[in-house]
């Protein structure tokens, strides 16, 4: 067991290890939002077939609902919601730096700025999806987390970080494929708007990809919170609401 001074400093270095996590995946999920990527499986499955087709940015995504989870569990529901809602600034914060640079004049001995703008630069209907997809899924993931930790206590972390991530991931995935690929080039004449059975494909493949992280990131759930508790001294203190 650490003394009150060393376990508020080994508390701080959590919080903040944590939210670096968080807000590092956030927009690294940003950034590689515009690639598509395809991942073949060894079997056909329905409306998806042999392969799953998701965004970039889905893998890093994944990492802020762990990250998330862990934090809720540390430190409680209305911690966890400041640090949900101040990354969403943060979100604008990363675009406005992105655009800036992007419009920046370029010298002679940079690379293409064009292609740096179609690489870096997310459209319109990207931004908007991932956006309200965020703060919904993220909000959403809190809130089952501590309607299930008042049930359960302590005990059922499992339980809690897999239904809370699930669900909420789920939540993201329906906004955001729809958002970015069929309401904002619908409505705003921008990007293109995918058919529907292109649409299930890939609301479903992402979505399971998704899942699979949110069962096989429970033991490092189980392990960080376990690490800091152990380490701050939390283990006998009750989680804020």
């Amino acid at each position: 067991m650490t003394s009150g001074s060393e376990a508020r400093e080994t508390a701080t270095i959590a919080q903040v290890a944590l939210i670096g996590v968080f807000v590092t995946a956030l927009v690294t999920a940003q950034l590689t939002a515009s690639k598509v990527l395809a991942f073949e499986l060894p079997f056909s499955l329905p409306v998806t077939g042999a392969e799953l087709v998701l965004p970039g940015a889905a893998l890093a995504y994944a990492l802020t609902f762990v990250a998330s989870d862990c934090y809720a569990e540390l430190y409680g529901r209305r911690a966890a919601q400041i640090v949900v809602n101040v990354a969403f600034v943060m979100n604008f914060i990363v675009l406005a730096l992105v655009w800036s640079t992007i419009i920046a004049p370029a010298a002679e001995a940079s690379i293409d700025p064009e292609m740096f703008a179609e690489v870096l630069g997310a459209s319109t209907n990207i931004v908007l999806g991932s956006l309200l997809a965020y703060v919904v899924s993220q909000n959403w993931d809190v809130i089952v987390f501590h309607r299930i930790r008042a049930y359960t206590g302590r005990e059922k972390l499992w339980l809690r970080n897999v239904v809370s991530t699930g669900s909420s991931q789920a939540i993201d995935t329906v906004i955001f494929v729809a958002i970015a690929f069929a309401i904002a080039p619908a409505v705003l004449d921008v990007g293109v708007v995918l058919p529907l059975g292109e649409l299930l494909a890939l609301m479903i493949g992402q979505y399971l990809l998704k899942l699979l992280i949110a069962l096989l990131d429970t033991p490092i759930v189980y392990a960080v919170v376990h690490l800091v508790r152990s380490r701050d001294g939390l283990e006998s203190a009750e989680v804020p609401s």
